[in-house]
């Protein structure tokens, strides 16, 4: 910030800092004072409405640079040729804690990661896991509120938690993950990342092909015991954020290396696992995961308020070659995301530094709103005009996707070996003892909690048609618990 004069909002230089304008030495303090009111009434207004999920999180910017050539697969302008770099800004979070809530707590982390591309931003959002609890966005807003504060206790309960992973199922593989060693990441800068959903890329020629992004920590993984996590998050709720801000500080810039998995269109409909269920993976026995690039942050914010709290990502935000796919959570966070940040920000939250694109310029028709900045001037604000205004390019950004049947509140097709449980256990085969018991630790100590034993047993049984000696040690240690 230049060095000057204090100023009020409007530029006028401020006198008097320390004392607020009075009738007489004692008296009352005067309306005319508008200096007082305009600080107090700029102060009442600095919390913009915290984000319902992902509220805590933090971020810095980066790079990523292309490792490998993708042309035969994406047409996208940033992944264009091998050495190319992209100013990236990457949003942490975690999910069901309020703005103020420790780091260090068993939740998903939040995965947002914007590309400035010459073609637009392109937004990344994700997840530290590479599947997540319900493959249906009708169901979302439900699940946030058995995370969040029980409308009658104020607290989050282990009745509402259970109860409905209990009776949704397609939670178990999410919830096996969630329990496990990965459950507590030790640092941002210690865990993986995903774009969860499965993604369209598209060629030159028109070629569609699905995809699922990884963000691999060259770091080296490390995670929290819960009892570690207790301690960390009592005594340093900012654990992750001064962790991340304090890194780059030093220099020692965190990097991951980004890969993807890659399905040629037409195997999709045959795949023995539904491709566009979140809550599943593709095996990379199926699908090897290809390195493509590297993701460097090497930049703090200047603001945390300004970059990080009003820094939106929408998954909708596509660029020339990349797309969506017929994923039904993708599809209802491709509306859901952009809806929550016209409420939260404003309806120009794009025009803020940090949401704006970098590498091209923004030409839109959209004028007026809340906090609009005026940068189209004159210009006419409608289309087609005959004025030289922005004009229609006539080419999708993505491919189309045939579809069959009438419509109707479908579920989401099932393949050969889909079944809510298959990859649960087949990730609970994969653990060693050691990572058994901790599981079993985790996932009991909560389950005890519940109030009624039916909500107990049917959480149970969930993890016991994973695998049956899961659920057998799964049941002895809630029980041992309960007495």
């Amino acid at each position: 910030m230049t060095q000057g004069p204090l100023t009020t909002e409007a530029g006028a230089p401020v006198a008097d800092n320390q004392n607020s304008e009075t009738a007489g030495a004692g008296g009352p303090v005067l309306v005319q004072d508008q200096l007082l009111l305009e600080k107090l009434a700029h102060f009442n207004r600095e919390r913009i409405p915290e984000r319902v999920v992902h509220a805590r999180g933090a971020g810095a910017y980066g790079t990523f640079t292309v490792t490998r050539d993708v042309t035969q697969w994406t047409r996208a302008k940033f992944l264009s040729e091998v050495g190319k770099q992209t100013e990236t800004f990457l949003r942490f979070s975690t999910v069901a804690g309020n703005l103020g809530a420790a780091d260090a707590v068993r939740d998903p982390r939040g995965w947002a990661l914007k590309f400035y591309t010459e073609e637009g931003n392109y937004d990344l959002v994700g997840n530290n896991t590479p599947v997540f609890f319900i493959r249906d966005a009708i169901k979302f807003p439900d699940f946030i509120h058995t995370q969040k504060r029980d409308p009658y206790t104020g607290s989050q309960e282990a009745d509402n938690v259970w109860d409905f992973w209990g009776l949704s199922p397609e939670s178990t593989h999410q919830v096996t993950w969630l329990f496990g060693d990965r459950g507590i990441p030790a640092s941002y800068r210690h865990m993986d990342g995903f774009g969860s959903h499965t993604f369209q890329w598209n060629n030159e020629a028109g070629e569609v092909f699905w995809v699922k992004y990884h963000f691999k920590t060259d770091q080296g993984i490390k995670n929290l015991t819960q009892a570690e996590a207790n301690k960390l998050a009592g005594e340093d709720p900012d654990s992750h954020q001064r962790d991340l801000r304090e890194a780059i500080e030093r220099g020692e810039y965190p990097t991951w290396t980004v890969g993807v998995q890659i399905m040629p269109a037409a195997e999709a409909a045959t795949y023995r696992f539904n491709p566009f269920d979140l809550t599943k993976v593709w095996p990379h026995a199926d699908y090897p995961v290809i390195e493509i690039g590297k993701l460097e942050l090497n930049r703090n914010p200047e603001n945390v308020f300004a970059e990080v709290e009003q820094a939106i990502f929408s998954p909708a935000h596509f660029v020339p070659g990349i797309g969506p796919s017929p994923d039904k959570m993708l599809q209802g966070r491709l509306f859901a995301y952009g809806d929550a940040h016209r409420y939260r920000v404003g309806i120009n939250a794009d025009h803020l530094p940090v949401n704006r694109p970098h590498a091209t310029e923004a030409r839109t028709h959209s004028r007026d709103g809340f906090l609009y900045d005026g940068r189209h001037k004159g210009a006419k604000n409608y289309e087609p005009n005959s004025f030289g205004g922005p004009f229609q390019t006539d080419r999708p950004l993505w491919g189309s996707v045939p579809v069959t049947g009438g419509t109707g509140t479908h579920e989401t097709p099932r393949h050969a070996e889909d079944n809510d449980f298959v990859q649960a256990g087949n990730l609970y085969r994969l653990m060693t003892e050691d990572e058994k018991n901790r599981l079993i630790e985790n996932l009991s100590g909560f389950i005890a909690k519940v109030s009624r034993d039916e909500i107990a047993e049917r959480a149970i049984n969930n993890f016991r048609q994973a695998d049956g000696d899961f659920g057998k040690r799964l049941e002895a240690a809630v029980q041992a618990l309960r007495g």
